[in-house]
């Protein structure tokens, strides 16, 4: 017999709800509640990007919720490090489009962190469970506008899809530069895990490709890029630079894994739009979070992309696509 025959709205079981915050920084906030019915949950923030703040398996949080919670676009801060203010981090957080990474001057002209993108609502959001037979699945889509004056006019167009008989969401995003130049194009895709996923027991694997540390602090601890350790209240971040080997497919994979939660998050990448992957290692008291990044450039920020050549360009009409596939994994074997 049909599932279908079990119940009278498939919200019984999965689905996606959009709600809006009240109060706070995060006041009027609009978000959509995805979940499968299978033991993954996520949320997305319609006015962040449509990225991904909370991202739950069976009741375990997974990402990383920085101490400023939800923060609206209205407070964003575009000097120097100021992005930091409202920084939510959550399971995904998009930087870019035009700069991302450190900030720093470049040809004359000072740019903050990790660029405008992600402090930039959504249009055209819509959300949808959608049959292919008897088969559903959970849709959420968006288009984010990065635009001025006599400046860029990038647009990002971005769909989440949810498998709802496996615990699987891809993120598929097609960039398009609508302006009448060549801009410079910079993505980072900064997804975050926290605890109880990220404790001592956390365990990275990024097969193939060499890895380095992005200074001399985060070098001498290379022997242990792969694994967390306990909190340190003195203890600095460190930043490692991956170089990974894509499989036949195209694709690069990592794998954040914990036995004894029993959970591990696998993520498959385009590896030909996104050759780097930057990983943010911070065991500092209060922030203790794991970021791996898959992007188009490093974070050193656009002045040294510039200089080393390794930054991108987008032609006019031209359109790049990223393609993330997400997999939880229950490691203890739960149905």
């Amino acid at each position: 017999m049909n599932q279908s025959a079990y119940y009278g709205h498939e919200s019984q079981l999965f689905g996606v709800e959009e709600v809006r915050l009240q109060g706070g920084k995060g006041d009027g906030m609009r978000l959509l509640q995805v979940r499968n019915g299978r033991g993954l949950e996520f949320t997305v923030s319609a006015d962040r990007c449509a990225d991904i703040s909370r991202l739950i398996f069976r009741g375990e949080n997974c990402g990383f919720f920085s101490a400023n919670g939800y923060v609206a676009p209205a407070y964003y801060d575009d000097k120097e490090d100021g992005w930091l203010k409202n920084f939510t981090a959550g399971f995904l957080t998009t930087c870019g489009l035009t700069y991302m990474g450190s900030y720093c001057t470049d040809e004359g002209k000072a740019l903050g962190q990790h660029g405008l993108i992600s402090n930039v609502p959504a249009n055209h959001v819509g959300s949808a469970v959608r049959w292919e037979g008897d088969t559903p699945s959970i849709q959420v889509s968006g288009q984010i506008k990065q635009a001025q004056v006599f400046g860029e006019h990038l647009v990002m167009s971005r769909v989440i899809r949810l498998d709802v008989e496996r615990n699987v969401f891809t993120i598929e995003d097609e960039i398009e530069n609508r302006g009448l130049t060549r801009t410079p194009y910079m993505i980072l895709y900064h997804m975050n895990y926290g605890y109880p996923m990220l404790n001592e027991g956390c365990v990275v694997e990024a097969p193939g490709g060499a890895v380095a540390g992005r200074d001399q602090h985060a070098q001498n601890g290379l022997h242990k890029w792969m694994q967390m350790e306990l909190p340190a209240d003195d203890m600095e971040e460190q930043c490692y630079y991956h170089m990974p080997s894509a499989d036949a497919d195209g694709f690069a994979t990592y794998t954040v894994s914990n036995s004894k939660l029993g959970i591990a998050v696998h993520v498959r990448y385009t590896a030909g739009t996104l050759p780097f992957l930057t990983e943010w290692k911070c065991r500092k008291s209060g922030v203790y979070a794991l970021g791996l990044e898959p992007g188009n450039a490093r974070v050193d920020g656009r002045g040294v992309t510039r200089e080393d050549g390794s930054l991108q360009f987008l032609e006019l009409l031209e359109r790049r696509f990223n393609r993330i596939c997400v997999k939880i994994e229950d490691l203890i074997g739960n149905p």
